[in-house]
């Protein structure tokens, strides 16, 4: 993997709690496991033992992945930032113009994604098609679904 992952610096610190949790809680509770399940003996027919065996590579693979995320991450200072249009921390009042209804998104970093409340990633198709719109322009993007169609109604900050 290449390129960036823009984050905050509490998008940021999240991922970093959550990846020493799993190398110093998770991963050597795990290897306790394999290690008592390894003591009853035949291990070809010993389910525990080939289970925490997959635990083990399934955390592994995470650990992998969060070191990668937080070994390109790129914190975002917010004040250097366009406050007149979309950027990382916006939040954008839109609306669909093929249903008539308004919804809201916040362009959030690594960790700090959140769909049901509307915080997405703003490396995501919806999040790179907003980025750099103003109030009033119009944005066709293109969606695993189809095509959505928005009109930027209002553009915010936090604490603004």
């Amino acid at each position: 993997m290449s390129g960036s992952i823009p984050m905050s610096r509490v998008g940021y610190d999240k991922i970093r709690a959550e990846l020493d949790q799993m190398e110093n809680v998770e991963m050597p509770l795990i290897t306790e496991n394999i290690a008592a399940a390894r003591a009853e003996g035949d291990l070809s027919e010993n389910a525990e033992y080939h289970a925490q065996r997959e635990n083990q590579g399934m955390l592994q693979a995470k650990i992998n992945l969060f070191r990668d995320k937080l070994a390109r991450a790129s914190i975002v200072d917010m004040s250097k930032l366009p406050k007149d249009e979309v950027a990382f921390g916006a939040t954008v009042l839109v609306k669909d113009l093929d249903f008539d209804d308004e919804e809201s998104f916040t362009l959030v970093g690594a960790g700090e994604e959140d769909y049901d409340t509307g915080k997405i990633l703003c490396t995501s198709p919806i999040g790179e098609g907003l980025i750099g719109k103003k109030v009033g322009d119009q944005v066709k993007i293109a969606v695993p679904k189809g095509m959505l169609k928005f009109e930027v109604l209002k553009i915010q900050y936090e604490g603004l």
